[in-house]
């Protein structure tokens, strides 16, 4: 089953992203390379792809995983969550209906 996890930010986040981004991506691909990664992205600051200094205020991950534990699990180790990123982190069940 897909499961969302949403993420949002503490104030001014930036340079903790950039601090421990590549280990973040790199579990992202590891998702990818198993099939089970349907979308991942940040949430920009301000209405614009590139936002600069400006940054984000979270995250949004879609991706199958065997409950919603194994979900809980996978988020609680993300290293934006050790590296102070995160201040709240949701995870529920999700369905895809479209695109078929």
């Amino acid at each position: 089953m897909f499961y969302v996890i949403y993420s949002e930010d503490v104030e001014n986040s930036l340079s903790l992203r950039l601090s421990v981004r590549d280990k973040h991506i790199e579990r992202l691909k590891d998702l990818q390379d198993q099939g089970k990664l349907l979308i991942a992205g940040p949430c920009p600051a301000i209405d614009n792809e590139d936002p600069g200094e400006a940054g984000f205020t979270g995250s949004l991950i879609v991706a199958e995983f065997d409950s919603l534990t194994a979900a809980q699990i996978w988020a609680d180790q993300d290293p934006y969550i050790s590296a102070g990123v995160y201040k709240r982190v949701t995870v529920k069940p999700y369905k895809k209906v479209l695109p078929a």
